[in-house]
């Protein structure tokens, strides 16, 4: 038996590239605009929401995080900043398998408060682990250093978070069913 079946690869395949092409083409042009990260952050744990809740396995959202990175590397080559967010897949990974697949989904209001607590997390770690490795000294200074790059990335994850809960509150009460739940 393979621990990840078709399904759950097409699943994994599905987030990755939404993320990574989305992520590539959207985010720099929000970020040149408004010169705030939240649209990385959006896009990022709502898709990552929706890959736990679809594949409910411990290393599905790393694989979602490392072949997003790869899509990125692809479209953005320049784009080392998303390694960031490889991290942060990884910590919304195993925090969401610390807290159970079947606890983060029970009922919508738990979906909504943590799967936006999770997301909030890792986002703050993407931001940390960004403003301390690959953003410059006087960008990082307008916005209160590395911990008020980690607070933006936050409030992304936040909204990312809702957006994803959001999604899989719709699917479940549309009658999407993921396997072993029938």
């Amino acid at each position: 038996m393979t621990y990840f079946k078709s399904r759950d690869w097409a699943a994994i395949a599905i987030c990755a590239s939404l993320w990574g092409v989305l992520n590539s083409v959207f985010t720099p042009i929000f970020f040149h605009m408004f010169g705030l990260p939240f649209l990385c952050d959006l896009i990022g744990f709502a898709v990552l929401t929706v890959a736990v809740w679809w594949t409910r396995k411990l290393g599905a959202t790393t694989m979602v995080g490392l072949i997003a990175t790869i899509v990125n590397f692809l479209f953005n080559p320049g784009g080392t900043h998303f390694l960031g967010f490889t991290a942060a897949s990884i910590v919304f990974d195993v925090s969401t398998r610390l807290v159970g697949y079947n606890t983060s989904f029970k009922k919508p209001i738990f979906s909504m408060i943590i799967m936006v607590s999770i997301s909030t997390l890792s986002a703050a770690v993407a931001g940390f682990l960004i403003g301390t490795f690959f953003m410059a000294g006087p960008a990082l200074a307008t916005w209160g250093g590395v911990a008020g790059w980690a607070a933006l990335h936050a409030v992304g994850g936040v909204i990312g978070g809702i957006i994803g809960a959001i999604l899989v509150v719709a699917l479940t009460s549309r009658g999407v069913l993921v396997e072993g739940k029938r």
